[in-house]
């Protein structure tokens, strides 16, 4: 199989001019129907007669959920098709042939609809199990009863399907199409024509679920699946063809319009392409900065395992004070915490210099010391007047001794930052700086990035549309989660995604944020957080304590959860011994809620 990932795509009939390769704009996308319809166009429909021009996709459902009536716009056409048992549609939903029961009927679709791509590359979606049927795509993996594990019937359906995949392409292969890799939930298809390529994506919405990676949360529970939607919380399609058909259509016409693309087969993917069409298009013009190399961790001694920045996790046992007046527990949370940091930090790119002893010290000692990572030592942390009723300032340090270890830059200052402001109150030499890598060059990397998502997250929640909100977020959290992972971004034209001390970066702001509110909301409330988990905070409140922020800004407090307690809750509270008692009295509390709604 011939891995042509580097290559450009046009489209299979009007080919540009050799050199004039730009992307159709998405403020005019093109139509599916050629100009002139060719001899052997697709199939009729079914009955034996052509459809009519025109006709759309209606969703059927009689209650439809609130985002599923929303309008569908045609931005998405011309770079994608999407294939149910019974028809064919554009996105938007006119309707183009009959069914695609035969893998020649497959390739003729293609040849004929000539999909260009729009940021990532053009797709064809099958929805529902009978569109893939038609094709001899079918699995019989077994029953969940059957393994211990789902990871290992995950593994023998992807496994199945590569083979029922395989077995029935011969006639695509005969036609001029290669594979790019091994087909499975999505299929990846290369044609050569002329001296141009043409690129095509068959995804299976299916099977979504056989696709390993960790931007669905695979872990003996189905996440988010993308542009798709998460099953968990009902945001997944509808269960009938037509109706998801519908809501897809305007999902991916939703992501080129607001995103300037196609998502991509995991919302990690889909934050990668958002910041490669900016990228491109800042090659393109010489404007903004353009990173052209990854940046993985320099080779230091003594670093950290897991997360360079872990996020916080923390709990304590509540005391007489806290319950004192409580009457509800709240949980509060920066909104959208990680796109937040992501669009406001400076990060260091390109060549990184080592120093060592007094010139680390004195890279630190400047105003704004660059962007880069310090070993440092921890001081003890119980030597300080630290406020008991918080974690400790950082991750890594310990109460009773001093912890030597790297952290980031956002770190060193939140280290010296007044106590009142969530930081410790140290001067540079306690922390007995001894070597730095540093980046030579930095700058606000994602800052369009940010403003791009945070735009799109603008809309969807003008909207009220939670399927795109929630698609969002799996966006940018599962981008800045895979930045460390190497193995996900070893194409050469995607080395420059891997950025382990961006997302540590990002991690560390997050935290040391919510640590300055969590001192602000003390000073104005006389309260304290009970338990933490990454940019959450769990509190007990007084009657009309309103502890969110009142602002609709990204990184801003927001109410998350909030439960009247009983006396049978304060009663576990106050009986509560270890703060594991502490974290199932809270889920308890909450779970009722849940319950009640």
């Amino acid at each position: 199989m011939t891995d042509h990932r580097g290559e450009e795509q046009f489209a299979l009939f009007g080919f540009p001019e050799e050199g004039d390769h730009e992307e159709p704009n998405s403020s005019e996308p093109e139509t599916m129907q050629p100009a002139a319809a060719p001899e052997e166009s697709p199939e009729p429909d079914a009955d034996g007669t052509e459809q009519e021009a025109g006709t759309t996709v209606e969703a059927l459902e009689l209650n439809p959920r609130p985002w599923e009536s929303l309008p569908v716009t045609t931005d998405a056409d011309g770079h994608a098709i999407i294939v149910t048992a019974e028809a064919t549609y554009t996105p938007s939903g006119a309707r183009l042939t009959g069914p695609v029961d035969s893998i020649e009927k497959l390739d003729k679709l293609l040849h004929w609809a000539a999909l260009t791509p729009h940021g990532l590359t053009a797709q064809v979606w099958f929805v529902g199990i009978d569109s893939c049927a038609q094709l001899g795509w079918t699995i019989d993996p077994g029953s969940e009863d059957d393994v211990d594990d789902l990871e290992q019937l995950r593994q023998r359906a992807a496994s199945e399907l590569t083979e029922a995949i395989a077995a029935t392409l011969p006639p695509l292969i005969a036609a001029g199409w290669e594979l790019r890799g091994e087909p499975g939930f999505v299929v990846h298809l290369i044609r050569k024509v002329g001296t141009a390529t043409q690129m095509v994506d068959l995804i299976l919405e299916p099977y979504v679920w056989t696709y390993w990676n960790k931007d669905f949360g695979w872990g003996n529970r189905v996440g988010d699946m993308g542009i798709l939607g998460n099953p968990t919380v009902g945001t997944y399609l509808p269960d009938d063809d037509l109706p998801a058909a519908r809501e897809l259509g305007r999902r991916l016409a939703w992501s080129v319009k607001h995103l300037d693309t196609l998502p991509g087969p995991t919302p990690a993917r889909t934050g990668a392409a958002v910041l490669d069409k900016i990228r491109r298009e800042r090659l393109r013009t010489g404007k903004g900065i353009v990173v052209t190399a990854g940046g993985p961790i320099p080779p230091i001694d003594g670093a950290p395992r897991g997360d360079f920045e872990p996020a916080a996790g923390w709990s304590r046992i509540p005391d007489t004070d806290d319950l004192d007046g409580a009457t509800a527990l709240v949980t509060i949370d920066q909104r959208a915490a990680y796109l937040a940091s992501a669009g406001m930090l400076s990060f260091g790119y390109g060549r990184v210099r080592n120093l060592t002893g007094a010139d680390a010290a004195a890279a630190a000692a400047t105003d704004k010391p660059p962007f880069g990572i310090w070993r440092v030592t921890l001081p003890a942390a119980g030597q300080y007047a630290l406020p008991t009723k918080l974690p400790l300032p950082h991750p890594a340090m310990l109460d009773d001794q001093p912890v030597q270890t790297w952290i980031t830059t956002v770190s060193l200052d939140g280290l010296c930052a007044p106590i009142a402001d969530g930081g410790m109150g140290l001067d540079l030499d306690d922390l007995d700086i001894t070597e730095a890598w540093v980046y030579e060059e930095q700058g606000r990397a994602l800052d369009k990035w940010a403003k791009v998502l945070r735009e799109a997250r603008a809309v969807a929640v003008d909207t009220n549309d939670a399927a795109m909100k929630r698609f969002l977020g799996a966006c940018y959290k599962g981008y800045v989660g895979r930045m460390v992972n190497p193995d996900m971004w070893t194409a050469t034209r995607m080395q420059h995604h891997h950025q382990p001390l961006w997302r540590a970066a990002i991690m560390a702001h997050c935290r040391w944020r919510g640590r300055r509110v969590a001192m602000r909301i003390a000073r104005e409330t006389g309260r304290w957080p009970i338990r933490t988990m990454t940019d959450s905070w769990v509190y007990l409140v007084g009657e009309g304590q309103d502890i969110a922020d009142d602002s609709d800004a990204l990184g801003k407090m927001t109410l998350e959860k909030h439960v009247e307690l009983t006396d049978e809750m304060i009663l576990s509270f106050a009986a509560a011994e270890t703060t594991h008692d502490v974290r199932l009295t809270i889920a308890a509390a909450y779970g009722s809620q849940d319950e009640e709604d």
